[in-house]
């Protein structure tokens, strides 16, 4: 089997994963989008996932991202990403490299990409990157802080909030995540009154995607699944 074949046989199984959790929900499935989270993969791997049809990208690292697509963008209708923490010295990089920022989780760093962003012929699309579990190792802002932050980000009119974004704990049985999940559909249900932008729930990775569309997910990210482990 080459690459690509194995590749092919990960996402298939992956949107079988993602049917079978919304169709239990009593979801459509085709609510539900899957990113490729591909951070430390080359990018002949990306293209071909690309090639299955994948159209949501995701990067940790604003130069890593800029060395696979600053000279070679991805294609037009793909979606990339930043998924992972940003330094406010980084957003003018950030804000020219990639279509939706999903870790704003500061006010100064709605400062830094709203001052980016401001020639910018359209609001770049933001999430809001919650910390529901309070770990210490995560970023994020905290429960409370998110409605505040929203604001704050829908103020800039350079940004848009679309969304919230949250990683769970790590853990054996993803059903004991549930609650964080929970958590995080309620507090954009809530924020949404008055910031009716924030509709994305992106939440749920290759462990425990399943559980998290059930609680709602909009959007998962999958990296491992797809591309199995780093070497």
């Amino acid at each position: 089997m080459t690459g690509d074949d194995s590749l092919a046989v990960a996402y298939a199984a992956i949107q079988r994963r993602v049917s079978e959790a919304a169709t239990r929900a009593g979801r459509d499935p085709a609510t539900v989008s899957v990113m490729a989270v591909t951070k430390t993969r080359g990018r002949a791997t990306v293209d071909a996932a690309l090639r299955l049809g994948i159209t949501s990208l995701g990067e940790n690292r604003v130069q890593e991202a800029r060395d696979k697509f600053g000279g070679d963008p991805v294609p037009d209708g793909v979606v990339l990403s930043l998924i992972g923490s940003l330094q406010t010295n980084k957003a003018k990089q950030a804000v020219a490299l990639f279509d939706l920022i999903e870790s704003v989780d500061r006010v100064s760093l709605v400062e830094a990409l709203a001052r980016a962003a401001a020639d910018r012929t359209s609001p770049l699309p933001v999430l809001i990157q919650v910390n529901v579990a309070a770990e210490a190792q995560k970023a994020g802002c905290a429960v409370e802080d998110a409605g505040r932050l929203a604001l704050a980000v829908a103020a800039t009119k350079v940004l848009l909030p679309v969304g919230v974004m949250t990683i769970a704990p790590l853990v054996e049985d993803a059903d004991d995540v549930r609650p964080v999940f929970r958590t995080l559909r309620q507090l954009r249900d809530t924020v949404r009154e008055s910031v009716p932008t924030l509709e994305a729930l992106s939440m749920g990775m290759s462990n425990d995607l399943d559980v998290a569309i059930e609680e709602g997910a909009t959007a998962v990210r999958v990296g491992r699944a797809l591309f199995g482990d780093r070497g």
